[in-house]
Order: C-alpha cells, then structure tokens, then sequence
C-alpha cells in the first residue's frame, strides 16, 4: 500500500480511534484526520522497521488504531496543558 493507501486508512483509523477513546474531545473532523494519518504512518514505518508485522497483515490496522488512540491522548494532555496556562 503506497501512501494514498496509508492515508485513507488513517482517516477510517482516525475516526475509529476517535469512537473507542473514551471521553468527550471537542477536535473537528480535521484534526481527526490528522490524527488517524499520523498514527497509522507512525503505526505503519515503527511497526515494519521493527519486524513485528509486514505491509498487508491485519496487525498493521490494530497497531494503526492504537497509534491514532496514543496520539489522541497525547493531544488531549498537550490541548489540556495549554488550557491552564
């Protein structure tokens, strides 16, 4: 899968990252792209430079989910932090 490839799953992750993360996150349907984007690139060049799956494999999509749902919260702390300040 090239990169258009990578990047419509990442929007599919995104929005699915975005359903399973629990709590209320007032991001707009942008920046979930974003996310679901960079977490199934992160997903997709960690998880095969590490030789835990190949391009293809179903693993490919859970580790691109997880990714987006890492990320997520990571921009909910940093959004949370700047907030307060």
């Amino acid at each position: 899968m090239g990169i258009i490839g990578t990047i419509v799953v990442g929007l599919i992750v995104g929005l699915i990252a975005r359903a399973l993360h629990p709590g209320r996150d007032s991001m707009g349907i942008i920046m979930t792209i974003i996310l679901g984007i960079a977490g199934a690139l992160l997903a997709k060049y960690v998880g095969q430079f590490l030789h835990l799956y190949t391009e293809g494999e179903s693993a490919g999509w859970i580790a691109s989910i997880i990714g987006a749902i890492v990320l997520l919260a990571i921009y909910g702390v940093i959004k949370r932090n700047r907030g307060t300040a």
